[in-house]
This record gives structure tokens, sequence and C-alpha cells, in this order.
């Protein structure tokens, strides 16, 4: 039992976000998929590894998955517009048009300058 709180785990848990992040670099997204995954279920809100598997399962094609880690990711990083526009992207792609431009309303909401999505909702 610690008394002045703090994670027992964090040591291994910083050394599988250095993992996680190295599979990336090395573009063994499987197993980062794997890892980032598992990662979760000890720290479920780490805003960047849910961006990162979120971003894997985007490009695997994988979009609903792919919503649920950035969904997730949202609502722990409110303003971050790499987030929404992912997530703006996968509901386009599902044919969800109604999400995708809440999304990107949002994205203009934090940068109004944001090109992207400024073409996105003409």
């Amino acid at each position: 039992m610690r008394l002045f709180g703090g994670d027992p785990e964090k040591k291994k848990n910083a050394r599988m976000v250095k993992d996680i992040r190295n599979l990336v670099r090395k573009k063994e997204y499987n197993a980062a998929l794997k890892l980032g995954i598992a990662y979760l279920r000890r720290v479920p809100e780490n805003h960047d590894i849910l961006f990162v598997v979120g971003g894997i399962l985007y490009n695997k094609g994988r979009y609903s998955q792919a919503l649920t880690y950035f969904e997730q990711a949202v609502e722990i990083g409110r303003y971050d517009p790499e987030v929404l526009a992912l997530k703006a992207e996968c509901h386009r792609r599902l044919g969800q048009m109604a999400q995708a431009r809440r999304c990107w309303h949002d994205i203009l909401e934090i940068d109004p300058e944001n090109s992207h999505a400024q073409k996105m909702l003409d």
C-alpha cells in the first residue's frame, strides 16, 4: 500500500508508451496496435495513446473502431484539432456527414484559419 499515492506501475507504463512510439516509428503498426490496446486497458485516459491507436485503426480502414478511440481522446482533450480532424474523416468515410460537419465546426472554433475544415464545410 502506498501512503502518498502515485502509480505503482509508473515505470512499466512509461516503458510501454516508449515501446509503442518506437514501434510506430519503425512502422510496425500491428505490434504497436496490440501493445497500445494492452496499455489502454491499464491506463485508459492516455490521450496520446488513444490518438495513436485510433490513428492506426484509421489507416487500416477500421473507421468505426477508430472512432471509439478518437471519441475518448476528445473527451479528455476537447481542443485537439488533429483528433477532431481524424474523427471527422472517420464519420465522413462512414457516411455520417452531420457528425463530420460537427467536428469540422469544432476545429474552426479552435483554429478559425484551418483551411481543411473550411474546405470541408464549403
